[in-house]
């Protein structure tokens, strides 16, 4: 009977150590998202000392990927997960990195906010070419860390689709901005820097699209970062995920 408690008992902390690293996961997305918001708004406000917060506040965002990364592989060593569980420690262990980079990319906007802050506001009336995408961005974000919370393989595929879209207005922006600079030369250094913020943009929806991605792969089981995502939709049978398992 206490061989049985004691094995309850370790089963019991295991559960609890990857519930554990599931939260620690999205509070790290909240941070980063956080931080993207923050850097957007300090850029269209000239909010140098938000802008300055945001570029202090990236080194939180890289200690959280850093213990997270610890606390994975302190789960492998110790309590080597198999199946479903192997699955969710190293998908956390890709999420974390693109959500380091959800961070760097903040941090990117957030300097190019300080860079301007001082400057003609005329920048801060250009950033709307840029507002639309940076709406488009964020809630990408979201989706994806709301997806990952739930574990939400069919909601992933359906927001990781959504990526094109962003990549299309990406693209309109740069237009735009090409055709400032061809039309006036005295905005050059003002559109090159708001192309800067377009892709830094764009990065953050292709970070969000991984992670949709590595919810697939925690639920499905199956790789899905190299096959188009109609392909993807047509041939992967996706069960909702109604919590973890220990089966392969």
């Amino acid at each position: 009977m206490e061989k049985v408690e004691l094995g309850s008992h370790i089963l019991s902390r295991y559960n609890e150590d990857l519930e554990r690293l599931r939260s620690d996961v999205l509070r790290m997305g909240g941070l980063a998202e956080s931080q993207l918001q923050q850097a957007l708004r300090a850029l269209a406000d000239g909010n140098t000392g938000l802008a300055a917060e945001v570029v202090r506040n990236e080194a939180e965002v890289n200690r959280f990927e850093v213990d997270i990364d610890d606390e994975c592989n302190r789960i492998l060593a110790t309590r080597a997960p198999t199946a479903s569980d192997l699955r969710l420690v190293i998908a956390i262990l890709k999420t974390i990195t693109d959500i380091e980079r959800v961070g760097d990319e903040a941090h990117k906007i957030a300097n190019i906010g300080l860079h301007h802050a001082g400057l003609d506001r005329s920048f801060g009336d250009s950033y709307r070419v840029v507002r639309h995408l940076g709406r488009e961005a964020l809630d990408l974000l979201h989706e994806a860390l709301d997806v990952f919370a739930r574990l939400d393989a069919k909601g992933a595929l359906t927001v990781a689709k959504r990526d094109r879209l962003l990549d299309e207005e990406h693209d309109a922006v740069q237009r735009q901005c090409i055709t400032f600079m061809i039309e006036d030369p005295r905005t050059i250094r003002a559109a090159i820097d708001l192309l800067w913020v377009a892709r830094a943009l764009e990065r953050v929806g292709d970070h969000a699209k991984n992670i949709c991605e590595y919810v697939i792969y925690m639920v499905g089981g199956r790789d899905v970062r190299h096959i188009a995502l109609q392909d993807v939709e047509r041939s992967l049978q996706i069960e909702p995920a109604s919590g973890q398992d220990s089966k392969p």
